[in-house]
């Protein structure tokens, strides 16, 4: 999907009565959840679409909130850097480049240690924190959240 349909769909989503929106198309799917949504009661149907009746629709957004809740319950020791934004992962900082960091690898606070490429721009991660990269939680080229924990420095 064009990534400016996308913000644009986001734009629509932020500014309209509708909690979220999923949309499917030839290259994927995309879903958009607007912040604090999960916790509203009544669920808004603006959106839905007439191919599976009520009883299907209803099923999925029930179980979306606890889905999304599981990956929290993780507890990592050590610290952990997490995803400032929504973008793509990357571990070098080029096609084919050696990695940045590796599990094992001696940080100081300010180096980076991963790319995020959001919106086609490259943004440089820094660890956070001087230590030693314990765990590296994501794989290069995988799409990441906000707050998704990236690694685990010891």
């Amino acid at each position: 999907m064009d990534l400016r349909k996308l913000k644009t769909l986001i734009d629509l989503v932020s500014e309209s009565n509708i909690s979220e929106l999923e949309i499917t198309e030839a290259e994927g799917k995309v879903r958009i959840v607007k912040a604090g949504a999960a916790g509203m009661a009544q669920p808004m149907m603006a959106y839905a679409m007439p191919q599976g009746g009520p009883p299907p629709a209803e099923a999925p957004r029930a179980a979306a909130p606890a889905a999304a809740e599981a990956p929290a319950v993780v507890a990592e020791t050590g610290h952990v850097v997490t995803s400032p934004m929504v973008g793509t992962f990357y571990r070098a900082s080029s096609p084919g480049g050696k990695p940045l960091v590796e599990v094992g690898s001696a940080v100081k606070e300010n180096e980076p240690v991963c790319i995020i490429e959001a919106m086609k721009i490259m943004n440089e991660i820094e660890a956070g924190r001087a230590g030693t990269i314990s765990k590296i939680l994501v794989e290069n080229g995988q799409p990441v959240e906000f707050g998704q924990p990236l690694f685990v420095i010891d």
